[in-house]
């Protein structure tokens, strides 16, 4: 229970990955800020965590606006008083030949994966430097940014970009206290487990697909008010995939 009292605002956070990172920290004492635009399955999770007894808010966002935004941390001050860790968590893929994608879906992915971020550090920035604990920045990223799949051209290249800010942010925000890191998530299921093939386990050599739980652990770990050090980094969660050399036979 130690980030009991602390305000995390989770960017992205209705479904998958974003949603299991608000019930843990929920789980762990946090005060959660939910914001994502899928009103819906963001009230309900609220509903779902208020009901295991944590403290939970949701604002309807577009995050590609920056007006958005800028309320968002707003009404995070105006219920909880501080702001302490951001997971800029939201993100889309458009996977189309490069000759078929459109430069308005070029911008929208760009928008809402990268632009983001920028957007909610700024607005955040002022409250997170005056966490008691130190302010903390988890972004998500991708194994997508150092290698890729065809006609991933938008979302690959917003995920390398996630990458160099994540350090770049680092070095600008440590005189303040503020630590920034990366998570790059592999094959994460957000789906039925359970039809999970033994073949698509055996892949990786931990042995097994990985799971929202593993992004959330990993997030708890590099916002501990214990990591007073680490930062700039960008980890790598895919149960060493990545470092598998796989050849056709």
């Amino acid at each position: 229970m130690n980030h009991v009292n602390q305000t995390v605002i989770i960017t992205g956070a209705a479904n998958g990955i974003g949603a299991e990172l608000a019930r843990t920290y929920a789980t762990h004492g946090a005060n959660v800020v939910l914001a994502d635009i899928d009103q819906m399955t963001g009230d309900e999770l609220v509903q779902q965590i208020e009901e295991d007894g944590g403290t939970a808010y949701f604002y309807h966002l577009d995050i590609q606006h920056e007006k958005d935004v800028q309320l968002l941390i707003e009404k995070a001050i105006e219920h909880t008083g501080r702001i302490d860790i951001v997971i800029n968590n939201a993100g889309i893929m458009i996977r189309k030949p490069l000759l078929e994608l459109s430069l308005e879906e070029w911008d929208r992915v760009h928008h809402t994966n990268l632009r983001s971020i920028f957007l909610t550090t700024k607005a955040a920035t002022p409250y997170l430097k005056q966490s008691k604990s130190g302010g903390r920045i988890v972004n998500l990223a991708s194994t997508r940014a150092f290698m890729s799949e065809p006609h991933t051209e938008s979302y690959a290249s917003t995920k390398g970009g996630i990458f160099a800010l994540t350090h770049a942010l680092a070095v600008s925000l440590g005189e303040d206290g503020i630590l920034v890191n990366a998570i790059a998530p592999g094959w994460i299921e957000t789906g039925d487990y359970q039809e999970l093939s033994p073949e698509d386990h055996s892949q990786h050599p931990a042995g097994r697909v990985g799971k929202p739980s593993d992004v959330a652990r990993a997030a708890l770990y590099l916002t501990h008010p214990d990591n007073d050090f680490l930062t700039g980094e960008t980890l790598v969660l895919d149960g060493g995939m990545t470092r598998k050399m796989i050849y056709e036979e």
